[in-house]
């Protein structure tokens, strides 16, 4: 299947949800998509967008749902993350080659340090938006923190392509198209950083495995 034909297929799946659903199908897209991040929200979100518009859908009541439908998903993320926990995380990367337990604790200090703006700003980012919560769950960010943060951020990206979609009508795929650029922006700095990972990684072949417990 091209991108352009499960672009389309999403787009029919995400219109039949409004269509028998109304605003909460919008939501219901929305949350498969977080669990899902194949699922792309610069098709959904602007469409409903361009859906309200038509009249069909109250913005406002859009914005709700998919507000909702995110938290919900990454509320099941955090679940998630919260069920793998440090120790079963740590028991993993133990048995895995290049990774150490350091690179863990460095993530982990990191995390501790700038999550709540980690969740916030991650929640803007392709790709990254869905992810966010694992982490947070991992380190058992406290729930009222992530609530917040979450419905922040989420807020702002919906708002941001359900509102494109509206002003765009029925140019409303734009959005996708400009996304797709960012999305791809981002995968390339993620690629770079795995490749400058892996190099300094192999490039030091005998640091200690275990790092030191807490």
């Amino acid at each position: 299947m091209t991108t352009q034909s499960f672009a389309t297929t999403v787009a029919d799946w995400a219109v039949g949800l409004m269509e028998t659903l109304g605003a909460p199908g919008a939501g219901v897209a929305i949350a498969l998509e977080n669990l899902f991040p194949p699922l792309p929200s610069e098709v959904i979100l602007p469409l409903a967008g361009f859906t309200a518009a038509q009249g069909t859908l109250v913005l406002w009541h859009v914005l709700v749902w998919t507000t909702a439908g995110s938290v919900v998903g990454a509320l099941l993320l955090y679940g998630l993350g919260a069920w793998l926990g440090r120790d079963r995380l740590r028991s993993i990367v133990d048995r895995m080659p290049l990774v150490k337990l350091e690179d863990v604790d460095k993530a982990e200090t990191w995390f501790n340090r700038h999550g709540d703006w980690a969740v916030l700003i991650g929640r803007v980012i392709p790709i990254v938006r869905s992810l966010i919560s694992i982490p947070a769950g991992v380190e058992r960010m406290p729930l009222s923190r992530f609530l917040l943060f979450t419905t922040l951020g989420s807020c702002v990206w919906n708002t941001l392509l359900v509102g494109a979609g509206y002003l765009l009508g029925d140019q409303w795929h734009i959005v996708e198209e400009s996304v797709g650029v960012f999305q791809k922006v981002v995968i390339v700095v993620a690629v770079l950083l795995i490749v400058w990972w892996l190099v300094k990684t192999l490039r030091n072949p005998d640091r200690p495995r275990h790092a030191r417990q807490r």
